[in-house]
């Protein structure tokens, strides 16, 4: 376990409040990779801890930690709201600006995940997440039995990404549905921004359906994607101030930043994307503007659904994906509570997921 200095020590202080919330965290550099890996688990009370692996690029590895610890207490209401027997968890692997990762070390550092998780004992369950592959998770699970979404032909269920992207499909149409009294995407405005796996598959899906799409990516080739489906292309810079009905960010978190919804014209936000808000003020703030937003960590959670459930004995593709499916329910009903209670839809979420968590003791 690694020393903290006073400085990291008071970022992430600042970052999660004077009082650690989380049940574990393990801080290690790969003896074999040399990067510096952070498992946080945030919460066991309804079960082991799920969550993915993300490997990204930071300015320093005290914001890789920070990160961690954001993205774990996610995932313990991202798998409560879900209804899943499953604490939160979260894996970062910090990437110093401007390394290259070669198939040696990246394989490396997978090894070296997969001790560190070993170490903790069953307490915590990684699979991929943004930065890494099912073939990733197949290198892990050689030095643990603590992993999941492998890749078919090596007995796993493979990647989540469709079954992430299907969930939030059903919350877009839940969200026009609580804003315009309908589910209709054909001739809807869409903005995506991010075109990773999930965002590509979304953006596909509702052109697919007639909707009018403008998308973007930090990645300039994405463009190909952007001419096949008939859209229009911004920047990422410019892409939350564009006209429409729907703004869906699909990328890295933090987007919803003050100077941000006081810029979107948009009537909902509703998207893959993990922490959109970049601070909690930041529903009140949409809600005050009229602005519909579907909380993330209930709207992207069709992949751990999906892992959960295709892990388990007996478990069929077919009910995988209704419950998949009924996240969409879970986003209308988070949307009438709100109303409902003159709340913000953050609130009413968190209140469904604190009502799981706060059960468990009387059943104990």
């Amino acid at each position: 376990m690694s020393v903290l200095s006073e400085p990291v020590l008071a970022e992430l202080v600042e970052s999660t409040g004077s009082e650690l919330p989380h049940e574990k965290l393990l801080i290690v550099k790969g003896p074999r990779s040399g990067l510096t890996i952070s498992i946080a688990v945030h919460s066991t009370v309804l079960g082991q801890a799920l969550g993915g692996c993300r490997l990204w690029t930071y300015d320093d590895w005290a914001q890789a930690v920070a990160d961690s610890l954001r993205l774990s207490e996610g995932m313990t209401y991202k798998n409560a709201a879900a209804g899943l027997n499953r604490g939160g968890g979260k894996t970062v692997v910090y990437l110093p600006r401007g390394t290259q990762l070669d198939a040696e070390r990246r394989r490396a550092v997978m090894l070296d995940l997969g001790d560190a998780i070993e170490s903790l004992d069953g307490a915590y369950m990684t699979a991929e997440d943004v930065g890494t592959s099912a073939d990733d998770m197949a290198v892990v699970a050689e030095r643990t039995k603590d992993v999941c979404g492998l890749p078919s032909d090596k007995g796993g269920v493979g990647e989540p990404s469709d079954a992430t992207a299907h969930g939030v499909y059903a919350s877009i149409l839940a969200t026009l549905e609580a804003v315009y009294g309908d589910r209709t995407v054909a001739g809807r405005r869409f903005t995506v921004l991010g075109l990773g796996h999930v965002g590509s598959l979304l953006a596909t899906r509702l052109a697919s359906e007639g909707g009018r799409l403008t998308v973007t990516d930090v990645n300039p080739a994405k463009r190909e994607l952007a001419a096949s489906l008939g859209a229009a292309w911004t920047s990422p810079d410019e892409a939350t101030r564009v006209p429409g009905d729907v703004f869906v960010p699909a990328g890295v978190g933090g987007i919803l930043t003050t100077e941000v919804i006081e810029s979107l014209q948009v009537r909902a936000v509703v998207g893959p994307a993990n922490n959109q808000l970049a601070d909690r003020s930041g529903a009140e703030l949409l809600r005050r503007r009229n602005i519909a937003w579907a909380p993330d960590f209930v709207v992207n959670a069709g992949g751990v659904i999906f892992l959960d459930t295709l892990t388990k004995p007996g478990a069929s593709a077919e009910a995988t994906r209704e419950r998949v499916e009924r996240i969409g329910d879970t986003v209308a009903d988070i949307f009438a509570d709100a109303r409902a209670n003159d709340i913000t839809t953050l609130a009413a979420a968190e209140a469904l997921a604190l009502a799981r968590l706060d059960a468990v003791p009387a059943l104990v």
